[in-house]
């Protein structure tokens, strides 16, 4: 069966150039009977112009060629609908590609949007506004986001001088948070939305995370290790179990004493002293490997 594809491509994530990313895509697709259309985000009223696109060339499919910024812009417009979405990681950062098994191999994952199985998966709604499809903490990261954001170059050294530069400013917030089980008062270094288990650095923040269960995850980093924070931002290793606190839960109510820095997904939303968040359940159909689906 003939398929439409749309590749939406965002040319100024990291990773891959963009030019050699569409080569791949078209050289991929020549001698298959398929019908595709590459799309590139200008980064003015982008979704606007997407969603036009789609209403015209009315796709089969929808894929996200970027990171999770691209993932969570498509996540927007696609929710609810029943056009699955593709991806194909070409960000600095792929903390959902990772998270769900998808290859960092071009010709791989766009086996995966041809013959992958669609499952709906779960997305989390932030103050009524924004939507996360990964992770979204306050804190320590967002703080790293946010000095990542501002260094004028991408990689590991830059994300490891924002992290070394926010472990020598460390400190604690106190908080309120209220879950379905309860309420209670902390003190923390951070505080993580956990949609999903790991960072786009590999770092495993929420280990028995699904995308898929209905719920969320609000992991409170209560103690800090400097070594065990670089083991786990930088080496792909597991936080220390005996230094953070998880609660399962549908909706979070988020109080802190004092404004702090907030991210979602990898994007630095200033500071807050208030959060409200829900899980929109299944809400999202992705394309998957069949072993995984």
């Amino acid at each position: 069966m003939s398929l439409k594809i749309l590749f939406i491509i965002n040319p100024i994530s990291g990773g891959k150039k963009k030019q050699d990313l569409e080569a791949a895509i078209r050289n991929y697709f020549k001698p298959l009977d398929h019908i595709i259309e590459l799309y590139q985000l200008s980064g003015s009223d982008d979704t606007r112009s997407i969603e036009h696109y789609i209403k015209l060339f009315n796709p089969d499919r929808v894929v996200a060629v970027g990171g999770d910024g691209t993932i969570k812009l498509l996540a927007e417009i696609l929710k609810e609908t029943s056009i699955p979405m593709g991806i194909i990681p070409a960000g600095s950062a792929n903390g959902m590609a990772k998270e769900l098994n998808i290859p960092f191999v071009v010709e791989a994952a766009l086996k995966i949007v041809l013959e992958g199985e669609p499952k709906k998966i779960d997305l989390i709604k932030i103050n009524e506004e924004e939507l996360c499809i990964h992770l979204s903490d306050i804190g320590l990261n967002a703080m790293i986001v946010k000095y990542y954001d501002q260094s004028k170059t991408r990689g590991w050294w830059s994300y490891a001088k924002a992290l070394f530069r926010v472990l020598i400013e460390k400190q604690k917030f106190r908080c309120t948070i209220k879950t379905d089980e309860g309420t209670i008062k902390r003190k923390a270094y951070m505080v993580v939305l956990a949609n999903a288990t790991q960072y786009g650095m590999g770092g495993v923040i929420n280990p028995e995370g699904d995308v898929a269960d209905n719920y969320f995850e609000v992991v409170i980093v209560r103690k800090l290790n400097v070594f065990a924070v670089v083991n786990g931002l930088l080496r792909h290793k597991r936080f220390d179990p005996q230094r953070i606190e998880v609660l399962k839960t549908k909706t979070l109510d988020l109080k802190t004493q004092k404004r702090v820095h907030f991210q979602i997904d990898g994007e630095y939303m200033g500071k807050v002293a208030n959060l409200q968040a829900r899980i929109l359940p299944g809400i999202l159909n992705i394309l998957l490997p069949n072993d995984v689906a």
